[in-house]
């Protein structure tokens, strides 16, 4: 028997993982940044770091002379592990030459540092012999991937705030068996920027009138349908959905539900082949339960969601009929406009349980001035 229930697919499981991916907030999570950004410019892009001189001050301030002074200019980050972090800061790798004395330079300098700041993915942290005073200096190493088993052993200094998928690229560079980078990228300039502004979420304060002058193009390996919206009866289930569209979330998910005469379901962003930028996964967060007394008819676009009302994220369905059952108890955010034969075609995908068998695939989803 068909449920007559719109789940919003895999969410706690969704959340559980974010939850691993993001450690609870702490005061620590979040230190004073320097007035200026360091940046790496390599051959394949660049590496900027925000800097906390509240953290790390003697690293920090010798660092920021570093940069300025183009200490780390023709150096390569020596030592990469695969998807876990990146080791650079040795002036002797500036020397193609003396590979394998790569690690031993930039060190003895001054004390180590402490603080209990989490190696976080995009953290930046200071190089230090365990158990060795005096012996951090130029070095220093950027996690690709979180690291706690590294926290309060290594002190971190920074956070990058571009260029963390370069820091990927580089992890992934192939090395000798002592663990030494082979091919070299070298960083060819360092120099300070001011921060740039804060980058503005699409649709950030944009009022019922504005959204509701937009239509979505949804655009599906069986065709295309558009989807008009309505932000007066749920803004913020709109405002989500458009977000998502422009940022690009809802781009290789597919409709994962499919009941003939009931419903089609898709768009969870958990069913996508590549994720997301993780510096986005804060924003795949609940919106408020918005219900109006529009029904669910032929046509309309709800919310899916889970047994709390305001679990609603990212996973819409489409009705297929009438269903009274479902009125009042999702959020009705918008209707097909154009291409209901496209909603149609989807909805007699052949499929084992209600799961197509074939993939129905969104290609992509096109934010447009209503035509």
């Amino acid at each position: 028997m068909r449920s007559r229930k719109i789940d919003r697919p895999g969410f706690l499981s969704f959340i559980l993982i974010l939850s691993l991916l993001l450690p609870a907030a702490t005061a620590q999570d979040n230190p004073e940044p320097a007035d200026k950004q360091s940046v790496l410019e390599t051959s394949l892009g660049i590496i900027a770091i925000e800097l906390y001189p509240g953290a790390a001050p003697v690293f920090v301030e010798n660092f920021r002379k570093a940069i300025r002074g183009g200490l780390y200019k023709g150096t390569v980050f020596h030592r990469p592990i695969a998807m876990a972090l990146i080791q650079g800061g040795d002036p002797i790798s500036a020397d193609p030459d003396r590979r394998q004395e790569y690690g031993t330079g930039g060190l003895m300098q001054f004390d180590a540092e402490s603080n209990r700041l989490p190696h976080k993915r995009g953290s930046a942290a200071i190089v230090s012999i365990p158990n060795q005073p005096g012996s951090a200096g130029s070095q220093f190493f950027i996690c690709v991937s979180d690291q706690p088993q590294l926290d309060g052993g290594f002190a971190v200094f920074g956070k990058v705030v571009e260029g963390i998928g370069l820091v990927e690229q580089l992890s992934l560079l192939p090395v000798d068996s002592n663990g030494i980078v082979i091919d070299r990228v070298e960083i060819e300039k360092t120099y300070e920027r001011d921060p740039p502004p804060p980058e503005l979420l699409p649709f950030e304060g944009a009022s019922p009138a504005e959204m509701a002058a937009r239509e979505a193009v949804v655009s599906t390996n069986l065709g295309d349908f558009v989807i008009h919206f309505f932000p007066q009866d749920a803004p913020e289930t709109v405002r989500q959905f458009l977000r998502f569209a422009e940022l690009g979330f809802y781009d290789g998910t597919i409709f994962h539900r499919v009941v003939p005469g009931f419903v089609i379901q898709g768009g969870a962003i958990y069913t996508r082949k590549e994720p997301i930028e993780r510096k986005f996964a804060d924003l795949v967060a609940p919106v408020k339960g918005e219900f109006c007394k529009r029904k669910h008819v032929r046509g309309v676009v709800s919310l899916a969601r889970g047994d709390d009302p305001d679990s609603g994220v990212d996973s819409f369905f489409i009705c297929l009929d009438t269903q009274e059952e479902l009125d009042g108890k999702y959020a009705i955010f918008g209707e097909v406009s154009a291409g209901i034969d496209t909603v149609d075609g989807i909805s007699q995908a052949p499929v084992m349980g209600e799961k197509p068998i074939a993939d129905v695939l969104i290609q992509k989803i096109t934010v447009r001035e209503i035509q």
